[in-house]
């Protein structure tokens, strides 16, 4: 997972996975969307790759690069841990409230 987080950090690396969320594009079309150079977006489809974040295929002429999908799925899975844990601290803070409250209507009731 690391070689995912590595290969998404950058800026435009980014910028392409987004875009090939979309759907498969071949590399000039990646280039002429985000206004890049296309050695440079071949440069950044190549991190992609070697991350297996994108596959290529190739099409006639062109290559068609295209995500895949179980680099997003583990990454996925390592931030439910982090869903988890903050749904159980809102959960423990949701429960202190109440009792405070409770205690505090109890207190109002016996005159304290």
């Amino acid at each position: 997972m690391n070689a995912t987080l590595t290969a998404l950090a950058e800026p435009n690396r980014l910028r392409i996975v987004e875009l090939l969320r979309d759907r498969p594009r071949p590399v000039g079309e990646i280039a002429k969307r985000l206004r890049l150079r296309q050695p440079q977006v071949s440069k950044h489809l190549r991190v992609l790759s070697d991350a297996g974040l994108v596959d290529v295929r190739p099409v006639a002429q062109q290559r068609i690069y295209e995500l895949r999908s179980e680099p997003f799925d583990e990454l996925d899975t390592w931030l439910e841990t982090f869903r988890r844990s903050m749904t159980d601290r809102m959960d423990r803070l949701e429960e202190l409230v109440s009792e405070r409250k409770a205690k505090k209507e109890r207190e109002r009731d016996h005159g304290h």
